[in-house]
């Protein structure tokens, strides 16, 4: 599978990502070949849903975004116990030829 992207943004605040590209060509590649859009004018001439149904997809989203930030934004910090939770898979590996990924492998000679 190969997928071609183009960044419509620099990569940080000293970087613009308008010093080697002009407004005109960002504006032009989103205005033609940006995913999304791609994506919703195909469903769209294959009758796979409806502006209304797109739009309520989108207002959807926006939501789920917003209320994210929202979370992030105000919820208060866990405690310093509970930072390292959820970071690793837990369960055993799974067992692959008899070897353990956990262990240091033998060399056999």
């Amino acid at each position: 599978m190969e997928l071609q992207t183009y960044r419509y943004h620099g990569h940080s605040m000293s970087d613009p990502g308008i010093s080697y590209r002009t407004r005109d060509e960002i504006q032009e590649v989103r205005s033609k070949s940006d995913p999304i859009s791609m994506l919703k004018d195909r469903m769209l001439s294959n009758n796979m849903a409806s502006v209304e149904e797109l739009k309520e997809i989108d207002v959807a989203v926006r939501k789920e975004i917003e209320d994210a930030a929202q979370f992030a934004t105000t919820d208060p910090e866990p405690p310093l116990d509970d930072l390292c939770n959820h970071i690793f898979y837990n369960d055993p590996p799974m067992e692959v030829r008899g070897t353990n990924p956990w262990t240091k492998l033998k060399s056999v000679s």
